[in-house]
């Protein structure tokens, strides 16, 4: 039997209440009666807007309040970005459903310009390393200015900070209702999404079997398993959200193919590569690529990066 009432934790932003509401509203038609409410918690990531996130302090930013809440028992599940979720969880808590990925893609926010348009040294607002890494690689004429805040704030900064374009996740905007200000949508072969981009999570504590049964009917199978990979191979990097690593994977007849990318903040080193295989094997798939990637130099890459903008691997 479900729960007469579920607390549902969430960052106050626009589209974590939009995606804690779509949440809340699939559960009310699915639990007729059940009273949901949602409990709206800040995070550092939230509270810190004036320094670049991969200056910060690595993973964890945008969870570790809401799970220190749900290990209170404040809350009964919370709803994540799955780009934002590390690939630890404190004891007893863990994904428990992984939702129907929205679009994956990169989308260009600019004044109607497409990508390959924009005039040599444009001005690119992004928040993240990603993706200032694999547009740099191909046009490194490009001027990248690192961006904070929310989708709508970010928006705002193409013409307040005077920017050519700003770059952002396509999930977000199509969500938020912002698709009439998208220019381009960046082809995943240009711009490697983040890792669990356009997918949600749902964590819980793990030992609360009514909790657990009650979202069962989230999780769709076939982006769990992409994800999976996809988090499987960030692990492995032993990377966090915001370090210039992507993967993407799509699942068709029970083959999941895994495309991954390391590269320097500038773009100017990279690896690439991709496997594929039956989404069964999917967590070692992503191990096999990360491995592939780290033995092609991706290694090197890295422990650069760490040292230079982050600090190091085992940064909270």
């Amino acid at each position: 039997m479900p729960p007469k009432q579920l607390r549902i934790g969430t960052r106050a932003s626009q589209l974590a209440l939009w995606q804690a509401n779509w949440v809340k509203s699939e559960l009310e038609k699915r639990y007729p009666g059940m009273e949901v409410t949602l409990t709206k918690i800040k995070t550092i990531g939230d509270k810190i807007l004036d320094v670049p996130l991969a200056q910060v302090g690595g993973k964890g930013l945008f969870v570790k309040e809401i799970e220190e809440a749900m290990l209170r028992g404040e809350i009964d599940i919370a709803v994540h970005s799955m780009k934002d979720v590390p690939t630890e969880f404190p004891e007893g808590l863990g994904l428990h459903c992984i939702t129907k990925r929205e679009d994956p893609r990169d989308a260009v926010i600019s004044r109607n310009v497409k990508f390959s348009q924009l005039p040599q040294g444009a001005r690119i607002g992004t928040s993240a390393l990603r993706r200032q890494a694999q547009l740099l690689k191909v046009r490194p004429d490009l001027q990248m200015v690192i961006i904070r805040g929310n989708v709508e704030t970010r928006i705002r900064k193409l013409e307040d900070d005077n920017l050519d374009a700003v770059i952002l996740a396509a999930a977000g905007l199509k969500r938020l209702g912002f698709t009439e200000k998208v220019a381009e949508y960046l082809d995943t072969d240009l711009s490697i999404p983040a890792i669990g981009q356009g997918a949600l999570g749902i964590e819980c504590r793990l030992d609360d079997a009514v909790i657990t049964e009650t979202i069962d009917f989230f999780n769709h199978p076939d982006t769990s398993y992409a994800v999976r990979a996809e988090r499987a191979l960030l692990k492995r990097c032993e990377g966090g959200c915001q370090v210039p690593i992507a993967a993407h994977g799509t699942v068709n007849g029970g083959v999941l193919r895994l495309v991954g990318f390391i590269a320097a903040v500038d773009g100017q080193r990279s690896v690439r590569g991709e496997v594929s295989g039956p989404v069964a094997e999917c967590e070692k798939l992503g191990i096999q690529l990360a491995d592939q990637l780290l033995g092609e130099g991706g290694k090197t890459i890295l422990e650069e990066v760490y040292q230079r903008e982050i600090g190091s691997p085992s940064h909270p």
